[in-house]
């Protein structure tokens, strides 16, 4: 993981600055959607960013997201602090712990819940991460929905100089996740240490970096707050550090995220992703009518709500 490098030997590189909108789900339980935004629809097949929390649950509270369908992408669940029980139309029923990846494959249609466990309801809990939609290739938008799920230990590693990165899924500074991805990609956590330095390389054509917690530092790019998705322009590098200021001593946690550009352009409606739009309405039909596989053991379920017009086309 190299440092030496500094962001006067790059060309100015941010494409766009995203800032999330915030919408409350309910006992001021906040969540930041970055993606999809108008000011950028998608980034590499990650078409759907939210980060949930930080927020304290009191005893007796949690969240309770009923079950609802997906076609055409696979989540990816990845928690910074609490704990998600998810169930899914497959029968999968695994709780998320943080460091830990949900990796749901929707493909043709999957139903899933999420809900925070007996324990952690009993206990209280604080519960905060970030939750994204990897849209599948046109050919693998009807496979087989499938589950995996990894352990924090499982996720390869990299340390050094005050950097920690996490590479969760794809691959990205010479590491592979064991997420079985269906296409070029990468997400990773990275940390850095106040005093810390590290070059972000332009592996990808299309890259990113959503600043969750502290400030990230461009040099003459810029500082970036938290809650902010920095877009960087093809072929751009940078030196990144955590921000001083009122950030000094703070250091800053990132994600960064990207991949190849999608195969043509994907519509989003709801819970749905698609090439078709055809398929997004079929989709919808199929919601409504209850032809979706139940989850095992719940009775519960989110109606498909009023939609109108037709699917929104990224990008």
């Amino acid at each position: 993981m190299s440092t030496e490098l500094n962001n006067d030997d790059f060309d100015p590189g941010i494409e766009a600055i995203v800032v999330p909108r915030t919408h409350d789900l309910g006992d001021g339980f906040n969540v930041r959607r970055a993606l999809p935004h108008k000011d950028r629809r998608m980034v590499g097949p990650f078409v759907f960013l939210d980060q949930m929390g930080p927020h304290l649950f009191q005893p007796g509270r949690g969240i309770d997201v009923r079950p609802h369908p997906h076609i055409g992408l696979s989540t990816v669940t990845y928690l910074l602090s609490g704990e998600i029980s998810h169930r899914d139309s497959l029968g999968t029923v695994q709780d998320i712990k943080p460091g830990e990846v949900n990796w749901m494959t929707a493909g043709r249609g999957i139903v899933h819940s999420e809900r925070t466990g007996a324990h952690e309801r009993a206990a209280g809990s604080v519960l905060s991460g970030l939750q994204c939609w990897v849209a599948l290739p046109k050919a693998k938008e009807e496979k087989d929905p499938a589950f995996a799920h990894f352990g924090a230990d499982a996720l390869p590693e990299l340390e050094g100089e005050g950097v920690t990165a996490r590479v969760i899924a794809g691959e990205y500074f010479g590491k592979r996740a064991p997420v079985a991805v269906e296409s070029p990609m990468f997400y990773v956590d990275l940390v850095l240490q106040p005093g810390a330095r590290l070059t972000l390389p332009a592996e990808y054509p299309e890259q990113a970096a959503y600043v969750v917690e502290g400030a990230l530092d461009l040099g003459r790019d810029g500082v970036f707050e938290a809650g902010q998705l920095v877009v960087f322009k093809p072929g751009a590098r940078f030196t990144a550090s955590a921000a001083g200021g009122t950030n000094a001593g703070k250091g800053a946690r990132v994600m960064l995220l990207g991949g190849e550009p999608m195969d043509g352009p994907r519509y989003l409606t709801w819970n749905f992703v698609s090439s078709s739009e055809d398929r997004i309405e079929q989709a919808k039909e199929d919601w409504r009518a209850r032809r979706f596989d139940d989850v095992p053991g719940e009775t519960e379920f989110i109606p498909l709500p009023d939609l109108p017009g037709r699917p929104v086309r990224y990008p």
